[in-house]
């Protein structure tokens, strides 16, 4: 052997040896994650074949038997259907919306229907239309001036935040509580710019609430091109008015499932690590980043611990959510079940923010353990992930907080995700195979790690 061959073949046994155990089992993760497409072409089949997928409806459920074969055919050591009592709100037909100005002119505008309103009925509404920022502003106006009206909240994410989940729950309320507020000064109905940084004609949907003391008015979200133009036309032409039609209803709660599959602990059994994602999905879109990725991406999971034969210490636990859009009861009752089962939740990871470039995990923990898994950040940093941050959680694993489990984020690049967000955008094809892959690399290895280090 050459004296360079010789050199080489001692320098790679050298660094092969520096590696610990866990760096190697996390570059395994990710070579794993990179080469096998199985999650990814699950995605596919989830978003083209269970579409429409909102909580209640047979759509939800053919998916839930969809993750159910999934979990059978990954061979795990326990799989079962939760059963989940869910509210049912029907869309009905396409809505419609048009500008009405000066000369009876009529320009038709994109919308949907916020989850939970109620419809128009057949006839639609049609009214004089006034803008609005904020309730401050509505309530300065009053009754006077709003009466009889259709109410138009206007106000944009603020773009100048980075952080756009702040953007987001910066402008959120006015989806979430304009139709009450509009109400209680006399608005026969209501209109929101929709929650996206992008510009564009789709609506993005949403789910709102009503208050049982005031009346129920239908409201809509308006695409933000559609909001532009409906702000411009009222600015040259204040005697404007709106018209839409939509024919949403609710019928009575219903039943649908958690699915939970899970890899049996070989130490400490009893002690449960979940990771998770939501199923259902506004059925304007296919639910690919909001939150088919976050399911298929936390089944991937377990396959690859099975496949790398990882045999975790814990009970590795994959549920894929029922209702998180809506009433956010799946969660509730994951959590209302593990109480009456005495479970002991060691740790708990929600992927629910896209499926984009992994950039790394926001941690809610007792001081002593949080900044043991924050330190896990320097296995992380080959990958380009190193944004471990205090703070963390989701809609469905946060009950599990009363228990005192440490919960977890998985955090994605955000900047892409409100273009998709609640709206007929967020298809399979604007996942990214390998950001993806390596989302399912990065909470595979967050895991892992989790367990192996007892943190």
């Amino acid at each position: 052997m050459k004296l360079k061959s010789l050199l080489t073949a001692g320098f790679l046994i050298v660094t092969t040896a520096a590696f610990s155990q866990e760096e190697k089992t996390v570059k395994a993760i990710f070579d794993e994650a990179l080469t096998d497409t199985t999650a990814y072409q699950n995605l596919r089949l989830l978003c083209k074949n269970h579409k429409g997928r909102i909580t209640g409806t047979p759509e939800a459920n053919k998916a839930v038997d969809f993750v159910v074969e999934i979990m059978r055919q990954m061979n795990l050591d326990r799989s079962e259907k939760q059963p989940v009592t869910v509210p049912r709100w029907v869309r009905g037909e396409a809505e419609k919306a048009f500008i009405i100005s000066g000369g009876n002119i009529k320009t038709e505008v994109p919308v949907s229907a916020l989850g939970m309103s109620v419809g128009t009925g057949e006839k639609g509404l049609t009214a004089p239309v006034i803008e609005v920022q904020n309730f401050k502003e509505l309530e300065a106006l009053g009754t006077k001036n709003i009466a009889g009206k259709i109410v138009f909240f206007n106000r944009p994410m603020d773009p100048t935040l980075i952080n756009t989940f702040a953007a987001y729950s910066g402008a959120g309320d006015q989806r979430s509580q304009g139709a009450a507020q509009a109400a209680r000064f006399g608005a026969v109905g209501v209109v929101v710019r929709s929650l996206t940084t992008a510009s564009d004609n789709f609506p993005h949907t949403g789910v709102m609430r009503y208050n049982d003391t005031i009346p129920k008015i239908p409201a809509v979200a308006i695409s933000t091109k559609g909001a532009d133009l409906l702000s411009k036309t009222l600015k040259s032409n204040p005697e404007t008015q709106f018209s839409f039609r939509t024919t949403s209803y609710q019928l009575p709660d219903s039943t649908s499932y958690n699915v939970i599959g899970e890899i049996k602990g070989t130490e400490f059994p009893d002690q449960i690590i979940t990771v998770g994602g939501h199923l259902d999905a506004w059925e304007t879109g296919e639910g690919a980043h909001d939150d088919g990725a976050g399911c298929m991406q936390s089944l991937d999971v377990l396959r690859i611990f099975r496949e790398l034969g990882i045999n975790p210490k814990r009970t590795i636990r994959a549920v894929a959510f029922m209702d998180e859009e809506v009433a956010q009861r799946g969660g509730k009752e994951y959590a209302r079940q593990a109480e009456i089962k005495k479970e002991n939740h060691y740790f708990a990871l929600e992927a629910d923010r896209g499926a984009y470039m992994p950039k790394g995990f926001g941690i809610s923990a007792p001081d002593d353990r949080l900044e043991k898994m924050l330190a896990l950040q320097k296995y992380f940093e080959p990958y380009g992930i190193d944004d471990f941050v205090k703070g963390g959680g989701g809609v469905d694993i946060g009950p599990l907080g009363k228990f005192g489990t440490p919960l977890s984020s998985f955090i994605p690049e955000m900047q892409r995700y409100f273009d998709v967000h609640h709206s007929g955008y967020d298809t399979f094809e604007q996942v990214h195979l390998r950001e993806f892959q390596l989302g399912s690399a990065a909470m595979a290895s967050f895991i892992y790690l989790i367990d192996k280090g007892d943190l």
